[in-house]
């Protein structure tokens, strides 16, 4: 079921409406049906994995908490990443690796079939295995306490609005917000339908409909001029973000309607004044768990400057894997990498910048602006071969700016002029919010003004959606 779909658009009222009608405790109930039913609306025989993932981690935490023998706790907690870890390498990495494995060791000239597995890639099943992974690891670490309710624990687990795309959320944060007995707000209820509205319109005003130059540059690049892979390069760049902070405030949005706060995903990225920074603003949930659960154990920056460096590229090479069972992701969080491990090596020239600090940050946020359009080549790109071909071609093709004045895929029509308006909103908004809440600023505005928003907002995203046919979110291949 797609938030962007008639069914969600059904489902949501009802469960909305019941779970408010219903007494506090018979909602954690209705609400872990509501979740399951709309996972099952995907494939219903995976949701076998899921309930796997829960009792095993449920159990695991319950063990850990109930002795103090180190080496048994151990064992409990070895034996809980084994089997979520181990499910989730299955379904998704397996055959990445058997490829790889077969295709290392037919260089050296033995012969081998790479065995493969023909298993459909679970929804979402990235993002609940790492945050009950958190759970336990936290329950481990004495952070947080083993959850004795199955059923509340499970509900934590599979929370419909968060479950198939984040945020990965953590204990102590959504797990005492299922156990514990809320009232209607419905200030907090207005403020999730005005994010959810937001949501709407990145997805499906800008995501969706910049995604059609972006597929089909993409997918014919021997055929495109210098300005189609420009535009590819800058679009996709704007459509990963759309695509998938507007699930984030759909998400979000849905959890405030239930009395829910999930976390907050995403946070003006592309206005970042670093590479580290910009990680501090985007998927937020995914690069504080790495944080919390790779990067500080490994050592963090608590070490020497190379097992420093060290810890970094571990870090963003798995989260480069985290994405995807390919090559082009893991060149992807190795670049990220290595950024940061170049920035923190200049550190000390970028403090002692004193002069022309507002030049300094406006080069700043360009050429971070400008490495992320870079990277996220590596990350849409079939293969690291197209990756490569389309950074080559387009630095030849900038050196003969003549090539730039024809297109083959219509760049220059009214949709594209209506997309490069609203990305300039878009744009807007983010900086606001750098500043202020501009939900909440618009809330405070005349009856009029704040009226006039939301209807022109919503007039927008009606003239923009699809009659039948919806598009997925980019991240539900995670």
């Amino acid at each position: 079921m797609l938030f962007n779909s008639l069914a969600y658009g059904v489902f949501l009222p009802i469960v909305f409406v019941i779970y408010w009608l219903l007494p506090h405790k018979f909602r954690w109930i209705f609400l872990l049906i509501s979740s399951y039913y709309f996972y099952m609306c995907w494939n219903p025989k995976y949701v076998l994995l899921i309930l796997t993932t829960t009792v095993v981690s449920y159990l695991a935490a319950l063990s850990i908490e109930k002795t103090n023998n180190r080496t048994y706790r151990k064992c409990m907690l070895t034996a809980a990443l084994t089997v979520c870890l181990g499910i989730l390498f299955v379904f998704k990495y397996f055959n990445f690796f058997s490829g790889a494995f077969a295709e290392l060791i037919s260089k050296l000239a033995i012969p081998i079939h790479p065995i493969t597995l023909k298993l459909l890639l679970p929804v979402g099943i990235s993002f609940y295995t790492f945050q009950t992974l958190s759970y336990v690891i936290d329950v481990y670490r004495g952070n947080e306490r083993a959850e004795k309710h199955f059923g509340i624990y499970a509900a934590f687990v599979s929370f419909f609005p968060q479950l198939v795309a984040g945020p990965i959320e953590r204990t102590g944060n959504l797990l005492p917000q299922i156990r514990s007995e809320k009232e209607f707000d419905h200030d907090k209820a207005c403020y999730g339908l005005k994010l959810m509205a937001w949501g709407f319109f990145k997805k499906l005003v800008i995501a969706d409909t910049i995604s059609v130059y972006v597929d089909e540059a993409y997918n014919s690049l021997s055929t495109c001029t210098g300005l189609d892979l420009l535009a590819a390069v800058l679009f996709f760049t704007v459509q990963i973000y759309c695509d998938f902070s507007g699930y984030s405030d759909i998400a979000i949005g849905s959890a405030k309607l239930l009395g829910i706060d999930l976390s907050i995903n995403f946070r003006s990225p592309y206005f970042a004044l670093s590479i580290k920074d910009f990680w501090s603003g985007w998927h937020i949930s995914l690069s504080t768990w790495f944080r919390d659960y790779v990067y500080i154990p490994l050592g963090g920056n608590r070490c020497s400057e190379k097992k420093r460096d060290r810890n970094l590229i571990i870090t963003f090479l798995l989260s480069g894997l985290w994405h995807g069972a390919d090559w082009t992701y893991i060149l992807w969080g190795c670049i990220h990498g290595l950024a940061q491990i170049i920035e923190n090596h200049i550190e000390k020239i970028r403090k002692n910048r004193s002069k022309k600090k507002n030049v300094n940050e406006f080069l700043s946020h360009i050429f971070v602006f400008a490495f992320c359009n870079l990277t996220w080549v590596f990350f849409r790109a079939s293969s690291v071969t197209d990756a490569i071909y389309l950074i080559t071609t387009l630095v030849k093709d900038l050196r003969y700016p003549s090539r730039f004045r024809q297109s083959t895929l219509g760049v220059g029509g009214r949709e594209s002029l209506y997309s490069i308006f609203f990305i300039l909103l878009l744009a807007v908004y983010d900086y606001a919010s750098t500043k202020t809440d501009v939900i909440k600023w618009i809330s405070e505005k005349k009856v009029v003004v704040r009226w006039s928003v939301y209807l022109v907002l919503i007039w927008i995203i009606l003239m923009f959606m699809p009659p039948v046919n919806t598009s997925e979110f980019v991240y539900f291949q995670f």
